[in-house]
């Protein structure tokens, strides 16, 4: 990929039991080619591939967590994160 230097960098933060946060606005090309974009601040991708809003994180990852794991509270809801 070259080094555009007009592009900023962006940021993605990884959660060991959620989803990972990109700063957005974002574009996502998904296994089978469609393309999906968000313009949003900040997006929640899912990788669990649980969620019903692939790739976006519907927090489905929670109801299946076993009691010893919990999530840690990003930056803001996931209701928030979501396009």
């Amino acid at each position: 990929m070259p080094n555009d230097s007009s592009e900023r960098r962006r940021r993605v933060t990884a959660q060991r039991t959620g989803p990972l946060l990109m700063e957005g606005p974002v574009e996502v090309t998904l296994d089978d080619g469609t393309v999906v974009s968000s313009d949003r601040f900040c997006v929640a991708l899912c990788t669990c591939r649980r969620s019903r809003t692939y790739p976006w994180c519907d927090t489905s990852h929670r109801k299946s967590a076993g009691p010893s794991q919990t999530d840690t509270p990003g930056p803001a809801a996931a209701s928030e994160l979501n396009p």
